[in-house]
């Protein structure tokens, strides 16, 4: 296959399955759903659609999980960015009680669909720790752990004592554990479920970018490069990569580059000197770093990143000296990989749906909990294009708002994230 442009050079690659036969599309084509974007909610979707018995084609501008989907830090964390209390009292008590019923349970729907596609992606289930790195975060920490257990979730509040005792590190002021969440290969998990589509007969096709979008009588006419996609209905999830296609739509979501190092794998000391349950960490903060102990034993450290792709670890050496920082067994040990790619954050913070006409879905803003939350939510996407607005969603449909001043994004991230690394390490 012709991609147009390699995958960023991330760890992943040494463990996941070689990517499906995924041609360019060259010709026309009917379809009853055109997706755009061959990411986890495209793949997942068109899955769905497939296994429902419909003639879905799905367009990926290189290869499926190019983008965040295969190179994002492979956890799977229950919830949204906003406590339990916040997203009811937002949304309502209807609303937002499914949306929280929902969003903390989407873990369990991405270990159940892997488990009966039989997914080879190093899937474990270790928990999510959120971890308190000053005394405020704490303060925060422990009442998203006191509404979670308030709704009977199985959250725990761990102590400063007990988190040095899964983390192995005394910096943190206590940590809540949720045992749904977990980790994987986001890559392996990308390419199983691209297969998985095509065994249950959705047509993908690779290096095929959507360059024109224009309505007809029967839906819409879907361009790209070398053919046309003729389709009843549409679903566009092109997330951090979203462009023009569709008129103003980039506007809503400032793309972000979010950059992981990984290490060799470690000494069996050193990695249970670490994690030794293999939990996924993030830390909660203004600027939220995360990391995990993979399959092969090599230690995974992200966050934030240069506003720009990057093919080695030394970018983001502020990343590995914290990590010597938090376990001091490191010094000296060598980083093998550094990679970044886009996420879709959203102003509000809130993920958008948006439903501009009966025949067109629109899926982006994951802010960065894409895994399970794609994945769960690809199933109702999926509902929603085969039975229209009858289906219900668990998380609401809202207006396109363009973001103002949005052509000044790159200067704005480039200082919220120097501030807010500052105000974390002061613990304000």
């Amino acid at each position: 296959m012709t991609l147009a442009r390699p995958l960023p050079p991330n760890v992943y690659q040494l463990d996941a399955p070689p990517a499906p036969d995924t041609p360019p599309l060259d010709g026309s084509r009917r379809a009853s759903v055109a997706i755009i974007g061959g990411g986890i909610v495209g793949l997942t979707t068109a899955l769905h659609l497939a296994e429902a018995g419909t003639d879905v084609v799905v367009l990926e501008a290189n290869e499926p999980g190019w983008g965040a989907s295969g190179n994002n830090g492979g956890q799977l964390n229950p919830g949204l960015k906003f406590d339990p209390d916040t997203i009811e009292q937002t949304w309502g008590p209807e609303l937002g009680r499914r949306m929280v019923s929902f969003a903390w349970d989407t873990p369990t729907r991405a270990f159940e669909l892997i488990e009966r596609l039989g997914i080879a992606c190093d899937a474990h289930r270790g928990g999510t720790l959120r971890a308190a790195r000053s005394a405020k975060a704490r303060g925060a920490v422990e009442t998203t752990a006191r509404q979670c257990m308030a709704r009977g979730m199985p959250v725990d509040w761990l102590a400063r004592t007990q988190t040095q005792a899964v983390t192995g590190t005394p910096a943190y002021h206590g940590a809540m554990l949720d045992t749904r969440g977990g980790n994987l290969n986001p890559l392996a998990y990308s390419r199983g479920l691209a297969r998985a589509a095509l065994a249950a007969g959705a047509r993908i096709h690779g290096g095929t970018p959507a360059t024109a979008l224009r309505r007809t009588a029967a839906g819409w006419s879907v361009e790209t490069p070398a053919g046309t996609v003729e389709a009843e209905k549409i679903l566009i999830a092109t997330n951090g990569f979203t462009d023009d296609l569709w008129q103003g739509l980039r506007r809503t979501i400032v793309p972000v580059f979010s950059a992981i190092a990984a290490t060799g794998p470690l000494s069996p000391a050193q990695r249970d000197g670490i994690t030794p349950d293999r939990p996924s960490v993030y830390e909660s903060g203004r600027i939220t770093v995360y990391y995990r102990i993979d399959a092969q034993g090599r230690l995974l450290m992200g966050g934030r990143g240069p506003m720009q792709p990057i093919a080695t670890p030394d970018p983001i050496a502020y990343l590995t000296d914290y990590a010597v920082e938090l376990w001091p067994q490191l010094k000296g040990v060598r980083w093998t990989h550094g990679w970044n790619s886009q996420l879709a954050m959203t102003k509000d913070h809130w993920p958008h749906i948006h439903e501009p006409s009966p025949d067109a879905l629109i899926y982006l803003g994951c802010n960065g909990r894409g895994v399970a939350l794609a994945t769960a939510l690809a199933a109702q996407l999926a509902g929603r294009l085969l039975h229209g607005g009858g289906f219900r969603l668990d998380l609401p449909v809202v207006t396109p708002k363009p973001i103002a001043f949005h052509a000044f994004w790159p200067l704005g991230v480039r200082a919220a994230v120097l501030h807010g690394r500052l105000m974390d390490r002061l613990g304000l």
